[in-house]
C-alpha cells in the first residue's frame, strides 16, 4: 500500500522533536503534526522559560547576598517584571535555532489536534495523511485538583504564568514539586509573598528525603511558607483575596494561585479506538515504546512513564532508531534517567529511592559528603548541600541523590556509573578536576573506598604487606 509518508509524527515536543528531526536527516519523508507551537510545552511555557526567569531571580540574590556580606553599599534594585524579555529569549529560539531542525520535515502547525483516522491514517483540521509508520508525542496537561470553588477562580498554571505583566504581592502555589518550587524561589527573590501547601510530607517528594528537608531548611530562610501533609477544601475569592483552606482549618490567603499539582494525559481527541490502540489512563506501550498496534510508536508523557523532557527525548531517539531497524535494539527499560530541580542549591537524584531498596530488601550502605567540608564550596559560598549514595558492599552504585549548586552537571555522571554498572573504585581512581564541584563526586567514592579501609581484616593485610615488601 502506498502512504503518503513513511513517518507521521503527532506533537512537537521534546519526543516529537526527536522523532521528527532524526527521521528527516535518516532520510525518511516525516509529517509532524503540532497543534500550538514547536517545542511543545517544555520550550514555550516550561522548562526553558522557567530557566529564564529562574537566572534572572538568580542574579538578584546575587546582589542581596552582596549586601549580606557587607560589599555593597547601595540598597538593592528593584527588578522590572522580565516576562517581556523572556518572551524575545522564547521568539528567538523558536524562529532563529529550533525551527531550522525541520527543514526537511512536513509540518502542519496550528490546525487544531489531530486524530485516527485508521491505524495507518490521521486527520487533522480538513486535512487527512497517512503513513506506514505513526509516531504519538501529544504530551500532558497541569493538573486542576478538584477542589470546591476552583472553578470560581482565575488560577495560573504554568500555561499562562509567563503571560504576567507584574509580580503579584501574594501567591499561594499547590505542589511541591519541581514547578511549584522553582517558582515559590524565582517569585519570592523577585519579590512576591509565595506559600506553598502539598500534600505530600516533604518538598520534592519524587526525590530524596533529606534533600526534600535541606530545601525546606532554604526557603524557611527566604522566607517561603511551606505547608507539607495538607489536604485541600476549598478555595474562595473574597475581598480581591483568594482564601485556600485545607481539611485540617489552615487558611492561606493571597493575590495570585498557582496550580502546580502534577501533570495529566489527554487523549481524547486522538481517536485511540479507531486504530486499534489500547490505553487507559496513559496508551500502553512495551519496552520498546510500541503500543499494541506495533507499527504505531507513543513516546513521552502519552505513554504514562517518567514525566520528564529529556525522558521524552531519549524515548523518541531510540524509539526512531527502533522504527528503521529490522530489529528492535533498544529497549527503554535498560535506561536510567536523572533529573534535577533548578532551585538554589539544585536538587538531582538518579536511580533507586532508599524507600525502594528497603521494600526490596536489598541491602545497601549510605555514603555521604557535604558541602560545607569542601573547601571550594565554602570560598564561593555555596556550602548548603551534600552528595549521598546507595551502594552496596563491592561498590555498585544503586541511588544518589545530590543537593548542592552544580548538581544538574554532576548527576550525569552517576547515571553513566549506574547504566554502564561501574564500580566505586573506578570513580575513585577517576581524576577530576578540582577545585570542581564535580570533584565531591570522587570524594565520596573515597569515603566509600576509607570506610572498607578501616575495618580491622584490611588494616592487618596493609600492615602485612607493607612490612614485608
Amino acid at each position: 500500500m502506498k502512504y503518503d509518508f513513511d513517518l507521521i509524527c503527532i506533537g512537537l515536543g521534546p519526543a516529537g522533536m526527536a522523532v521528527s528531526a532524526m527521521g528527516a536527516e535518516m532520510g525518511l519523508k516525516v509529517c509532524a503534526i503540532e497543534k500550538n507551537k514547536v517545542g511543545g510545552e517544555c520550550m514555550n511555557v516550561g522548562c526553558i522559560p522557567s530557566k529564564s526567569l529562574l537566572r534572572i531571580s538568580k542574579f538578584k540574590n546575587s546582589i542581596t547576598k552582596l549586601k549580606e556580606m557587607k560589599l555593597l553599599d547601595e540598597d538593592i534594585p528593584n527588578i522590572k517584571p522580565p516576562f517581556a524579555k523572556i518572551a524575545d529569549y522564547l521568539d528567538y529560539i523558536s524562529e532563529k535555532k529550533t525551527i531550522k531542525m525541520f527543514d526537511k520535515v512536513n509540518l502542519i502547525i496550528g490546525k487544531g489536534s489531530a486524530s485516527f483516522v485508521d491505524s495507518h491514517t490521521v486527520k487533522v483540521g480538513d486535512k487527512t495523511v497517512s503513513a506506514q509508520k505513526i509516531f504519538i508525542a501529544t504530551g500532558t496537561e497541569p493538573i486542576i485538583l478538584p477542589i470546591e470553588g476552583i472553578s470560581d477562580i482565575d488560577i495560573i498554571t504554568n500555561l499562562n504564568i509567563f503571560n504576567l505583566s507584574e509580580f503579584p504581592k501574594s501567591m499561594t502555589i499547590v505542589g511541591g514539586g519541581a514547578i511549584g518550587c522553582e517558582m515559590a524561589q524565582a517569585f519570592t527573590r523577585l519579590g512576591t509573598k509565595c506559600t506553598i501547601v502539598q500534600c505530600d510530607d516533604y518538598l520534592v517528594p519524587n526525590g530524596d528525603r533529606q534533600a526534600g528537608e535541606l530545601l525546606l531548611e532554604v526557603f524557611k530562610k527566604e522566607g517561603i511558607d511551606v505547608y507539607n501533609s495538607k489536604k485541600l477544601k476549598s478555595v474562595k475569592k473574597e475581598d480581591g483575596e483568594i482564601i485556600l483552606e485545607t481539611e485540617d482549618g489552615t487558611i492561606i490567603k493571597s493575590e495570585k494561585l498557582l496550580m502546580a499539582a502534577g501533570r495529566k494525559i489527554v487523549l481524547d481527541d486522538l481517536k485511540l479506538e479507531n486504530a486499534g490502540i489500547k490505553y487507559n489512563n496513559a496508551i500502553t506501550v512495551d519496552s520498546k515504546c510500541r503500543t499494541s498496534r506495533k507499527h504505531i510508536y507513543a513516546v513521552g508523557d502519552c505513554n504514562g512513564g517518567v514525566m520528564l523532557s529529556h525522558a521524552a527525548m531519549h524515548q523518541g531517539m531510540f524509539s526512531i532508531m527502533n522504527a528503521v531497524s529490522p530489529i528492535q535494539f533498544f529497549k527503554y527499560k535498560k535506561y536510567v534517567i536523572p533529573w534535577t530541580v533548578f532551585t538554589e542549591p539544585q536538587v538531582s537524584f538518579v536511580g533507586m529511592k532508599e524507600e525502594d531498596l528497603k521494600k526490596k530488601k536489598i541491602k545497601y550502605e549510605t555514603h555521604i559528603v557535604k558541602y560545607e567540608d569542601y573547601g571550594a564550596a565554602i570560598a564561593e559560598n555555596v556550602g548548603v548541600g551534600f552528595v549521598k549514595i546507595f551502594t552496596n558492599y563491592m561498590g555498585k552504585v544503586f541511588g544518589v541523590s545530590i543537593v548542592g549548586d552544580g548538581s544538574g552537571e554532576m548527576i550525569n555522571e552517576w547515571a553513566l556509573i549506574i547504566q554502564k554498572k561501574i564500580r566505586l573504585h573506578s570513580v575513585m581512581f577517576l581524576a577530576h578536576s578540582f577545585p570542581t564541584m564535580g570533584f565531591l563526586s570522587k570524594r565520596v567514592a573515597e569515603t566509600w573506598m576509607m570506610k572498607k579501609m578501616s575495618s580491622s581484616k584490611i588494616q592487618k593485610m596493609c600492615k602485612f604487606f607493607y612490612r614485608n615488601m
